[in-house]
């Protein structure tokens, strides 16, 4: 026969479990959005060890799984933080490169380093060839796209 404390422990667990497995859903979906925004780059690890086979999981191995999806999250958004950063250095330099061609001759800027699709680099180049360079006319090109393929 269940005695009184028995029920309120099963009442407690049940409810530790919808919340451990609400909690868990929240960082599946937060860690899916941010492979998603890695996508196509990539870099983003987002595997988490499950602990095997169909079964009825325990408090602690639900925490262990919290814990971990809390640990990829955190090591996501640090990845796509640091490539932000990486791409926002790139667009200012290439807007100062737009500005001022003079300043940075010879400088280039692939569109992969400013988070757009495409093989394309701009680069800062001499119009006009040497004359161009003895006389200071630069100016900022885009190349023309990939290569042909052999």
């Amino acid at each position: 026969m269940l005695d009184v404390r028995d029920v309120r422990v099963i009442t407690d667990e049940r409810a530790a479990r919808t919340q451990l497995r609400g909690q868990i859903a929240a960082l599946e979906a937060q860690l899916s959005d941010a492979v998603v925004s890695a996508f196509p780059d990539g870099g983003v690890h987002s595997a988490v060890p499950a602990p095997g086979g169909p079964r009825l999981l325990t408090l602690g191995e639900l925490e262990r799984i919290r814990d971990a999806l809390a640990d990829r999250l955190a090591q996501a958004r640090s990845v796509l933080e640091e490539r932000g950063e990486r791409q926002e250095a790139s667009r200012v330099l290439l807007e100062r490169m737009l500005l001022e061609p003079g300043r940075y001759k010879f400088v280039r800027v692939a569109n992969r380093d400013l988070g757009e699709s495409g093989c394309g680099v701009w680069q800062v180049r001499p119009r006009l060839g040497l004359i161009g360079m003895l006389m200071g006319w630069w100016q900022v090109k885009l190349s023309s796209g990939c290569p042909l393929a052999s």
